[in-house]
Parts: structure tokens; C-alpha cells; sequence
């Protein structure tokens, strides 16, 4: 079968990613036309291993019919029949922007895993604030005046009357000078202004690539989702702090002056959420451009990826990253309840490996005459439970890991060596984190220790999402046989076309 394209000469487009594999296509010869004159021709006949496919753009735009695809795959997991005839029809030639990108431009993923950064920083940084007993000495939400500190002696005293007000002040800190007060009132201040920061680096430069067509449909929807979380976290942050500014609060949780653990968590929670949205999409975004520069290597990468026995591994990816995220958010419990600072020995609790079922299931914790509400409270709100709790996951993750990385050392020839050396990066943070863990524990929470700790459970989620974003298939590929080729219209790019057509050649051969 021959497919003739003609009316110009026809490139393919540097960011558009369309990732396919033929196997076993009753192609013969693929030949493109200028004219009446031969520009190229490339025989497939003996292509069975995979070819690269892609949309054919001239160097005007091209307004074209739908590309039929039907059924590529012959012998795979996608597909099962060999192809009926591709037909492509082109209409009219007309000089203008195109509609629609298929992929974004490779400066939006790093922006994105740049942005991420600054989460990763503000996390630890938080993190600090906390340790330090500062999160409270701020006692108003100003998100816009407040980027301003007190610059006078008057003003920092005007700052300090305000927190004298505080119940922290009053139960807990009564005895703190001026100048202690300036250093926790900076440590919160700088967390703030960090966050506001971020706000700067997502939005400005999120408008800009939208405004200038840099990035597709699919991650224009993503940077509204994570410009929208970004923002109801700076509300998340406050509806935090007010948790222990407010003395009704304290009472109803019959708590010391500290913020509930069940906001805290959520704020960590969404900065987790939000650090992940920003890590898989710009990770995403990345790999699809470098499949674009380099085709030849993308064709293989591909065929591993469509490979069905790499479905238990990819499914497995996925549950260690929900697993390492259940365990830092229960870490975000053992912190908001200072559950740390009990029982730290290890690996027993007390004199046995787990406390008593009384200690556990404590009747104190309950809020309701019948007891419903025993259960999931001390669960929740019990430090010793809580403890024991985040001792279990954390264990249970250390072995999920272990055993994963067993397995796909059996399979290791299957996978993309990417994703083989996330998963040896992963097996090596889990194994730091829990000695993090271990010696944070017996050595009473410093500061030092318990601030390395977080950094290592947000350093082993982002080692559980890149390895189960190189597992992942393509999107665009997945695209193309779900629902067939559709044409766009772009501005070709001469020297990428020329670069996978010969590829694409030397493949043939």
C-alpha cells in the first residue's frame, strides 16, 4: 500500500508528540511527493519491530480531514488486528496560527520540576517552624500587607502585644523576651513569604505560556488544578493556625496551645498534592519531548512500555506511591500530636514490641456516651496509637520496597533503565529514612534529625513518582488507538522532520 501526501513539502512538528508502533503492517511503501517530483521514499516492508508514526504538517498550516487509524497493533496488548487503509485528505492550505498543540514546549516541564523545588524547600521549611514551637507567633492573615515585617522597635513591639494575647503566650510562653519572640516571629514569617513567592513563580509564568501557546489543552487544565490548590493552601495554612489561636478550640480538643494535627496533616496533604501534580506533569511533559529528539531510542522505549508483562509492575508503582504518601500524612499525625516524644525505644514500645489493648483503646479518647466514636478517635487523636500506627506503615513500606525492588530485579531487562534506577534510588531512600526515623525517635526529636526525616519522606515520594512515571505508556500513543489520528494544524519544523525521517529510514532498512 502507498500513501501519497502532496500540495507541499511536509515536515514533522518539533512538539507535537504522537508515539506509535506498527508490528507487522501489511505497509509497503511510504513515499511523499512534492509536485511530481519524489522527495522520499522509505520502504516498510520488512519494518516488524516498531516505527515511529506521526502527523505530516507542511510548512504552512494544513486544515485536513480525519486520519483513520484502524487497529495498528497486531499481537498486543492494545490492539489485535492488522490495519484497514489510512486515508488522508487535504482540503486547504492556509497561513495561520495553529489551534490545537498535542504536547508542550520542553521550558514548561522544567519550569514545572523547578517549582516543585520550592515546594520540596517550603515543606522542610515548615517543617522547621513547627519544631521551633513558631507557627503561632503570627496572630493575623494579612496575605498581602503581611509580606511586610515590623521594620521599627514601636511595630515589633505592636507585634509582640498581639501575641501576648495569645493562649500560647499565656500558658506556654510568658517568659519569652522581645528578642525571642523576633526570631519565631521571622521563622513564620519566612514560611509566609515563601508560600507567597511560590504564588509569584506558579502564576506569572503559568499565564505566560498559556498566552503565548507554549503549552497543550490537557496541561492547561493541570496549571488551573495547581494554581487553584496552591492557592486554597495559603487558606489551608491559616485555617491551621487559627486551630491554636482560638481558645474554644483548645478546649473542645482539650489540647495545649497547638495546632490541630487533623490541619495539620491536611496542610502537609495538599503540599504533597500539589508538589506531586507539579513533579508528574513537568516529568511528563519532558519525557514526551525527549521521545521527539531522540526516535530512534523512543521506538524501543515504547516497545518495553506496551510489553504486557510490565502490567504487575506498573500496578505496583502506583500502590508504593499511595503507600509513601499514607505513611508521611500518618508522620503529619505523630508531629501535630507530638507523638514522638513517647515510647523511644525501638523496636519495642515500653517493655513489649506493641502497647497494651487498654493503652491503645483508651475509653479517655472517647467523646460520646455510647463509645461509638472510641475507635477511630484513638486512632487518630491517641499519641501512643498514632505512634504505633506510622511504626507500621513505615515498616510496611521499608518491605513493600524491598520486595518490589526484589521482583523487578528478576524482570530488570523489561523495564526502561530509567525506571530501574528510580527504583534503586527508591530503595535506597526508604532504607535512609527509616534509620532517619529510628534515631529521630531515641534521640528524643531534634531538631536536626526530625527536619532530615520529613525531607526524606518528601525525598522518597518524589522517588515513587518518577518510578512510576517511566512505567507509565504514553498518552499521545494511547490517544491515537483509542480514538484515531486527528491532523492539526501547527508550524512545521524542517530540521526535526529530517532527523526522524532518517531515523525512521535507517529502522526500514
Amino acid at each position: 500500500m502507498s500513501s501519497v501526501l502532496s500540495k507541499s513539502q511536509f515536515f514533522f512538528m518539533r512538539n507535537v508528540s504522537i508515539l506509535d508502533t506498527i508490528r507487522g503492517t501489511s505497509v509497503k511503501n511510504f513515499t511523499l511527493r512534492s509536485g511530481s517530483s519524489t522527495i522520499k521514499s522509505i520502504n516498510l516492508q520488512n519494518v516488524n519491530n516498531g516505527l515511529l508514526s506521526r502527523n505530516f504538517f507542511s510548512n504552512s498550516s494544513v486544515s485536513a480531514k480525519r486520519l483513520s487509524l484502524n487497529r495498528l497493533f497486531s499481537n498486543s496488548s492494545m490492539a489485535r488486528n492488522v490495519a484497514a487503509p489510512i486515508d488522508l485528505a487535504a482540503q486547504t492550505i492556509k497561513q495561520q496560527r495553529p489551534r490545537t498543540l498535542l504536547n508542550s514546549h520542553k521550558y514548561v516541564g522544567y519550569w514545572l520540576i523547578g517549582t516543585s523545588v520550592l515546594v520540596f524547600g517550603i515543606v522542610v521549611l515548615g517543617g522547621l517552624t513547627r519544631l521551633t514551637e513558631s507557627g503561632l507567633s503570627i496572630t493575623e492573615w494579612k496575605p498581602v500587607t503581611g509580606a511586610i515585617p515590623p521594620l521599627n522597635h514601636e511595630e515589633w513591639v505592636a507585634e509582640f502585644n498581639k501575641y501576648k494575647e495569645s493562649p500560647e503566650f499565656k500558658q506556654l510562653n510568658s517568659h519569652i523576651t522581645l528578642e525571642e519572640f523576633q526570631f519565631i516571629f521571622f521563622m513564620e514569617w519566612a514560611h509566609r513569604l515563601w508560600g507567597r513567592a511560590i504564588g509569584f513563580a506558579m502564576l506569572l509564568p503559568a499565564t505566560y505560556f498559556a498566552v503565548s501557546r507554549k503549552t497543550s489543552p490537557r496541561v492547561n487544565r493541570r496549571l488551573v488544578i495547581l494554581t487553584l490548590l496552591l492557592g486554597l493552601q495559603g487558606a489551608i495554612g491559616w485555617w491551621m493556625v487559627k486551630s491554636g489561636l482560638e481558645q474554644e478550640q483548645l478546649e473542645e480538643r482539650r489540647s495545649k496551645p497547638t495546632v490541630s494535627q487533623y490541619r495539620l496533616t491536611t496542610h502537609l496533604g495538599a503540599a504533597f498534592l500539589l508538589y506531586a501534580g507539579m513533579i508528574w506533569t513537568g516529568l511528563e511533559i519532558l519525557r514526551e519531548n525527549k521521545w521527539i529528539k531522540d526516535p530512534k531510542k523512543s521506538i524501543e522505549i515504547f516497545q518495553k512500555l506496551d510489553n504486557p508483562a510490565l502490567g504487575p509492575l506498573r500496578k505496583i508503582s502506583i500502590a508504593l506511591v499511595g503507600l509513601t504518601f499514607i505513611t508521611a500524612m500518618s508522620g503529619g499525625l505523630v508531629a501535630g500530636l507530638d507523638a514522638g516524644l513517647i515510647y523511644n525505644t525501638f523496636p519495642h514500645m515500653g517493655d513489649n514490641i506493641v502497647p497494651s489493648k487498654r493503652e491503645l483503646l483508651d475509653d479517655t479518647y472517647a467523646r460520646k456516651e455510647d463509645k461509638s466514636d472510641k475507635f477511630w478517635r484513638n486512632m487518630l487523636e491517641n499519641p501512643t496509637t498514632v505512634q504505633l500506627n506510622h511504626r507500621i506503615l513505615a515498616t510496611t513500606t521499608f518491605f513493600a520496597v524491598l520486595a518490589t525492588h526484589l521482583y523487578a530485579a528478576r524482570i530488570k531487562f523489561l523495564a526502561p533503565k530509567s525506571a530501574n534506577r528510580a527504583l534503586h534510588t527508591m530503595m535506597g531512600l526508604v532504607t535512609l529514612q527509616v534509620t532517619l526515623g529510628i534515631f529521630t525517635l531515641l534521640y528524643l526529636v531534634p531538631i536536626p534529625l526530625a527536619s532530615a526525616h520529613q525531607a526524606g519522606a518528601l525525598a522518597l515520594f518524589t522517588s515513587s513518582l518518577v518510578f512510576a512515571a517511566n512505567l507509565r505508556k504514553p498518552r499521545a500513543a494511547i490517544r491515537i488507538l483509542n480514538g484515531g489520528l486527528y491532523t492539526q494544524q501547527v508550524r512545521a519544523s524542517k530540521e526535526a522532520g529530517s532527523k526522524i525521517l532518517s531515523e525512521v529510514s535507517k529502522l526500514a532498512k
